[in-house]
């Protein structure tokens, strides 16, 4: 049975903290030699690049290589750490291990051991310059735990067996929290008091999203691979090749996004928000065109790294004109006789005074024999037929047409609602918020970045 529910993590920006789907009872843990396949979930996105789902999962490779050891400024990373960490890895994102996509689980549980040893070090260095223990307690990090069972609707006890039911030790994830909410505190505390968004910035905003208001807009969710990170631009396509392969078998979006996304929203899921044309890489303007609602692209290679972009829903802008329509209609062919077009007029101009707009459309609808009804949805006007277009702009919401016709049938066009496209304009505190985290995250990346420069890496 699946066990769905969410772990926190730190917040890339050193504020709030994040959640992240996870799936317990379903992924194996690293060691073991076979994978039972995972249910999809209710909801998972499909592709825009005709990609079929994949098949039930291969099993898992007899394990890992006993010679992988890291040292970090003489701080060792061991087998058994890395192993607890693939299994923590795969539990939290609820990929399947596969031959294929093991090495690379692997070299991203090193990768995360790596950066968490830097940043502890750093924490117990500055720790010794300020005489003040930067190190989250273990009180806070039980703390954490019961938040996150408490998320859960269970306890701190139970979330751990569920780990542990999976191969993960208590101390493996107690780790990891602590990590987090100590280079999270720190973040905030050293820089977040000294970060001032001037009004300067918050008016350059604004100009901007009132530049983008009449530009369609898109609801995203993001992977983002840093090709530097993995080696180069092969690796970081063929990792995101993997990694879609797994949200299609039913591997959460965010889970995924927070445990292998290089990209600061990582920390939310890889939740970006609403987005226009022109904030992302032209590579991705291009691949958001062509992609649906509910659709995953396929691997988007740019300058720096590889994206996976799930499109949660899209928005026309703001200069656009948006309607709500319903229709009742009676199928003609095109070639239909006089006779036959004249007695659908009639049927359908005796059902018009019935009707309250979309209202009861449906209901009256379905008392006439040969009449159906149906909801088209919301569109822009522009992009309508041109027999209901002239409708739309003209009726007033709640108002029904006279009988149009068409070449597949007579329509009865209700308008239920008419604004204009785009979305509120962000308040002042949302946009000094936003700058700031986004600040916050450039800080967090650019210490973590230059502690990497100075460290002595050793893998044998």
């Amino acid at each position: 049975m699946r066990w769905l529910g969410k772990i926190a993590g730190s917040a890339g920006a050193g504020g709030a903290v994040a959640c992240m789907t996870i799936v317990l009872g379903a992924a194996p843990a690293a060691a073991q030699t076979t994978a039972a396949p995972a249910p999809p979930p209710d909801s998972a996105p499909s592709t825009a690049a005709g990609e079929a789902p994949a098949s039930a999962p291969a099993a898992a490779p007899e394990g890992l290589s006993e010679s992988v050891v890291v040292t970090v400024n003489d701080d060792l990373i061991s087998t058994y750490d890395i192993i607890q960490r693939m299994r923590l890895l795969i539990v939290t994102s609820g990929i399947q291990p596969t031959d294929a996509n093991l090495p690379e689980i692997q070299r991203e549980a090193v990768r995360s051991l790596v950066d968490e040893r830097l940043e502890m070090q750093e924490l117990k260095a500055q720790g010794k310059t300020q005489k003040f223990d930067l190190v989250a307690s273990d009180s806070e990090v039980d703390d954490e735990l019961a938040d996150i069972a408490r998320s859960n609707n269970t306890s701190a006890s139970q979330l751990l067996a569920n780990l542990a039911a999976q191969g993960v030790g208590a101390q493996t994830f107690r780790d990891q929290l602590r990590a987090e909410i100590s280079w999270r505190g720190w973040i905030r505390g050293r820089y977040g008091q000294r970060l001032a968004i001037g009004e300067d910035q918050i008016r350059a905003f604004e100009k901007r999203l009132e530049a983008e208001a009449g530009k369609p807009q898109y609801q995203i969710s993001e992977v983002f691979i840093d090709a530097a990170r993995v080696g180069g631009m092969p690796a970081a396509e063929q990792g995101a090749t993997q990694l879609i392969g797994q949200i299609q078998k039913g591997a959460p979006f965010a889970a995924v996004a927070r445990q292998f996304s290089n990209s600061p929203s990582a920390a939310n899921g890889g939740d970006v928000g609403w987005i226009s044309t022109g904030e992302m890489a032209p590579e991705v303007d291009q691949a958001l065109e062509n992609l649906r609602a509910g659709q995953l692209s396929a691997p988007i290679p740019v300058k720096d790294g590889v994206y996976i972009i799930y499109l949660k829903d899209r928005r026309a802008g703001a200069s656009a004109n948006v309607v709500n329509l319903k229709q009742a209609a009676i199928a003609l062919p095109k070639d239909a006789t006089a006779a036959q077009v004249a007695a659908a007029q009639a049927t359908l101009e005796a059902l018009r005074p019935k009707l309250n707009g979309c209202d009861n459309l449906s209901a009256e609808a379905a008392k006439v024999d040969g009449v159906v009804s149906g909801d088209l949805g919301e569109a822009e006007t522009k992009d309508l037929a041109p027999a209901f277009r002239e409708a739309a702009e003209t009726l007033a919401v709640g108002q029904v047409s006279a009988p149009i016709r068409t070449e597949v049938g007579l329509h009865l066009i209700a308008v239920c609602n008419k604004h204009k496209g785009g979305a509120q304009m962000m308040t002042h505190d949302q946009i000094q918020s936003r700058l700031y985290g986004e600040e916050l995250s450039m800080i967090a990346k650019r210490q973590l970045r230059d502690l990497h420069n100075s460290a002595t890496i050793e893998t044998r």
